[in-house]
């Protein structure tokens, strides 16, 4: 990544639309990300998170203050501490609630994120191995549409090693999170015996690669636009079992919850499946529900008949009879 490339982030035309929010963590990908913004005459705020488990926590802190203060940016701050197991799924949930609640909040038109060509391999291989298909294998895209808010990620089609040579060349600081070089998380574990040897020996390939990828990609899956009412959400089936399953998968991970290969299955073959024992997706003939789990409840005659003339699922009526309102929704979708 030498000086003449300086401009080449993905999406520039997008990045110069509004104002953008960085979520910035001081280390080797996000302070590029920050100076190249920086020199694009990008207008960004950024937002760090201090986990407060090393001794350069507040340093790092502090040092995303310095630079916003320099450059007359908006640093958002927010500290937290994580006990227990997991760290690593419990730090993503604290980030992702706090960046979301600031992109709700604050009037920003794009979540910027600095992931790069090596974070984008470490998950192609990952979910590989998980047994995952390609719309899931191809999970980091360099512009993701959320429900919300859209998320950029401009690096996408950089390297590791040309971040960390545009880094040194420019003498920009940045901090090393050490746990990065800790096999016990999987993640490096790849990183270090599989996707840093690929990436220096096919860069160019796999950037191409990835490149018709995307493309092969874009109208494989249609989108599933889920609403809700209290507890329950529902959407419109889309065409294809394929793309359904994959707006299934997307809601209930919302939803705090990982469906796991046996429930998509069992969800492919009968239509309807308890997830993680908390909630009851079915899929109808025209839309799909997903509501919370009822334990067993005595329903009134004149309720299990109003159920089966509009052939509501068995499996959701439960949460039905316990929810009126909800009741009267889906009534009103059946009679469209």
């Amino acid at each position: 990544m030498t000086h003449s490339t300086m401009p080449n982030l993905l999406h520039l035309n997008l990045l110069r639309e509004g104002k953008s929010l960085l979520a910035f963590s001081g280390g080797v990908d996000s302070t590029a990300l920050f100076h190249l913004l920086i020199e694009n005459n990008i207008p960004f705020d950024i937002a760090h998170v201090n986990y407060n488990t090393r001794s350069t926590s507040d340093d790092e802190a502090q040092n995303a203050q310095t630079l916003a203060h320099k450059y007359h940016l908006e640093c958002l701050l927010h500290s937290c501490h994580l006990n227990g197991s997991n760290f690593e799924h419990r730090a993503r949930e604290e980030r992702h609630s706090f960046f979301e609640s600031l992109m709700k909040t604050g009037n920003y038109t794009y979540l910027l994120t600095a992931h790069q060509l090596n974070d984008r391999l470490e998950w192609m291989l990952m979910q590989l191995t998980r047994g995952a298909g390609l719309p899931e294998m191809m999970g980091i895209r360099s512009l993701d549409v959320k429900e919300d808010f859209t998320i950029l990620r401009p690096l996408l089609q950089h390297t590791r090693d040309e971040i960390e040579a545009y880094l040194h060349e420019h003498c920009h600081k940045h901090f090393i999170d050490e746990s990065n070089a800790d096999e016990r998380y999987t993640r490096n574990r790849f990183r270090k015996n599989y996707s840093t040897p690929l990436i220096r020996e096919y860069a160019q390939g796999l950037r191409r690669s990835f490149t018709y990828l995307d493309e092969d990609c874009e109208g494989m899956i249609e989108t599933l636009h889920f609403e809700h009412f209290k507890e329950l959400y529902y959407a419109k089936n889309p065409k294809t079992l394929r793309s359904l399953l994959y707006g299934i998968d997307k809601m209930v991970k919302r939803l705090g919850n990982v469906m796991s290969a046996n429930e998509k299955e069992v969800l492919k073959k009968e239509k309807w499946c308890v997830i993680g024992r908390k909630y009851i997706v079915v899929i109808e003939e025209n839309y799909t529900f997903i509501a919370p789990t009822i334990p067993t409840v005595t329903m009134d005659k004149e309720f299990k008949e109003a159920c089966r003339k509009f052939k509501i699922h068995p499996k959701i009526r439960g949460y039905l009879y316990s929810s009126p309102e909800a009741y009267t929704v889906i009534r009103r979708l059946k009679e469209l």
